[in-house]
């Protein structure tokens, strides 16, 4: 399973993958590399799989992960279990606080850590994939608790100038479809766990 994963993915110097939401095999790319990384740190014997999704739904661009989120919350998946959703959103007030009720309520969990990020105008509508902790509210200068096994972040916008700004007027449409395809590819994620590839949100 991993040398598919391997053929259908594009990886980055550091181990990271990336893909592009205009690709149409782009859940499919998603889902084999992050089963692949599960895989790779023993994250399919039996170990807790927690999605932490991370941003607020009071900002346009931040909104990625409560997204993810509530599209994984809503599915019929019982691989992850979610925290994060338009309705429970987690965020920089109360991010500390959940981290530390995730490793309260399950014992060794693996987390999947989901937010927005910014970065250059080529790098836009990118989903990055990659092994350890995100480091979230980096691109706002925030000082947050890095955390995660593995990390999933999606380019929404362009930083560099006002960053929180340039989060309020980020458009939608980019955001939702990014929701879309990372959603999909946990559930192709889902999907290779129970040998069931057929899997749809």
């Amino acid at each position: 399973m991993i040398d598919k994963a391997q053929e259908l993915t594009n990886f980055l110097p550091g181990g990271k993958t990336r893909v592009h939401i205009d690709d149409p095999a782009a859940a499919k790319k998603f889902g084999y590399d992050l089963f692949a990384r599960l895989e790779r740190c023993g994250g399919l014997s039996g170990q807790p799989l927690i999605l932490l999704c991370i941003g607020t739904d009071r900002s346009t661009g931040d909104c990625l992960g409560p997204l993810v989120g509530s599209r994984l919350a809503s599915s019929q998946q019982d691989l992850f279990t979610v925290y994060g959703t338009l309705e429970n959103p987690v965020h920089a007030s109360n991010l500390q606080g959940v981290i530390e009720e995730i490793y309260r309520s399950h014992r060794n969990p693996l987390v999947i850590a989901v937010d927005a990020s910014l970065g250059s105008v080529d790098s836009v509508g990118f989903v990055t994939i990659g092994d350890g902790a995100l480091r979230p509210g980096a691109g706002v200068n925030k000082k947050l608790p890095p955390v995660g096994e593995i990390h999933i972040t999606g380019i929404v916008n362009v930083g560099g100038f006002m960053e929180y700004l340039v989060l309020q007027n980020t458009r939608l449409n980019l955001v939702m479809r990014m929701a879309d395809v990372i959603a999909q590819g946990l559930l192709y994620t889902v999907a290779l766990c129970t040998k069931n590839e057929t899997r749809e949100i």
